[in-house]
């Protein structure tokens, strides 16, 4: 798990900052930066036919099946929402800083939350409502940071539609672990790995083909050569830019996809969310970006967010155990010590 948990914290990381290596050196075209989140899902299938045989008796002990036409649903619905949500990725991190963009992000956990009260049942406890509470401040804030980057000069009108467009990405990625949950328990009826991936390779393909009419339609591929000669740091730089982000955005997904599969999905964006803090750090160094008071204000409500979101995580699963009387790790130590007192 600790594996995974690396996977999806550095792919996060990595994809976000080269995707905005690519605005910031001369790319324009929001359709390709949105396709190359998704298109590299062929990635997956190696890692998928070599841990097929690890989890074989996992995957085969539930003899349930759904229809074709039910999948083929779940699918679709969920890979139009994917779509739709990396395009608004691709605007927000086009122009918003990388830092400001990032923090932002994290209101994907509030959201997340708040469907998972109306589509899973997820209760909203005291805890849980003050890291609703501290996200939604948190993002609130940066609305009044306008700012511009570094090689662009952007508007205020551009400045805000980066920012709704941000909010709204993160609000529909909650819709989809929302969904996506709802899929596994009352559709397909099981969490086995083959699903999770059958689920992450089928979605991303269609996502895949609706980005790339996305592409055509937009006519923004008509600009592509010309985009890639006029590239900064050159042809070869601008090629493995787009592969690499490619990459790394299937790195994020399989760390997510073990995250899912060994725990669920709630908390693999809580891992998600825990690696945001890391990309404005990383943006400062790299891009210059300022880290102004209300940066700084946005990060430490932010993670105090994050922490009472993670804090009642721990609770629910020492509750969990001792309702299906497996000891905690607290109530084990006791028993040892008891033992030793006789």
């Amino acid at each position: 798990m600790k594996g995974d948990q690396e996977l999806q914290v550095i792919g996060q990381a990595v994809a976000t900052i080269l995707g905005r290596l690519y605005y910031e050196n001369g790319g324009s075209s929001k359709w390709l930066a949105t396709v190359i989140q998704v298109v590299g899902f062929p990635v997956l299938l190696p890692y998928y036919l070599l841990s097929i045989k690890t989890h074989k008796t996992k995957t085969q002990r539930d003899g349930k099946t759904t229809s074709l036409r039910n999948r083929v649903s779940v699918y679709a619905v969920l890979g139009l929402l994917v779509g739709a949500n990396c395009y608004l990725y691709s605007i927000g991190l086009l122009y918003l800083p990388v830092s400001t963009f990032s923090l932002i992000c994290a209101s994907q956990l509030a959201f997340n939350a708040f469907f998972s009260y109306f589509l899973n049942s997820q209760k909203l406890t005291p805890i849980i409502l003050n890291s609703l509470l501290l996200l939604t401040i948190s993002s609130t804030l940066l609305a009044f940071n306008n700012e511009e980057s570094k090689s662009t000069k952007v508007t205020k009108g551009e400045y805000v539609r980066g920012f709704i467009c941000t909010l709204g990405m993160s609000a529909g990625y909650g819709l989809f672990l929302s969904l996506q949950q709802v899929a596994f328990r009352k559709v397909l009826k099981k969490q086995t790995f083959s699903e999770v991936m059958d689920m992450m390779i089928y979605v991303s393909l269609v996502a895949s083909c609706v980005t790339m009419v996305g592409l055509f339609a937009s006519s923004e591929w008509k600009t592509l050569s010309s985009e890639m000669e006029n590239f900064k740091l050159g042809k070869v730089s601008y090629t493995m830019n787009l592969v690499w982000t490619a990459i790394t955005w299937q790195v994020f997904g399989i760390g997510g996809t073990g995250l899912i599969f060994e725990l669920s999905s709630l908390f693999s964006n809580s891992i998600s969310v825990l690696g945001l803090p890391v990309i404005p750090i990383l943006a400062v160094i790299i891009f210059h970006d300022k880290m102004n008071g209300l940066k700084v204000i946005s990060m430490i409500l932010a993670i105090w967010g994050f922490t009472s979101y993670l804090y009642q995580q721990y609770l629910d699963e020492k509750n969990l155990k001792q309702s299906q009387g497996s000891p905690t790790r607290e109530s084990a130590e006791a028993e040892v010590s008891s033992a030793q007192s006789k």
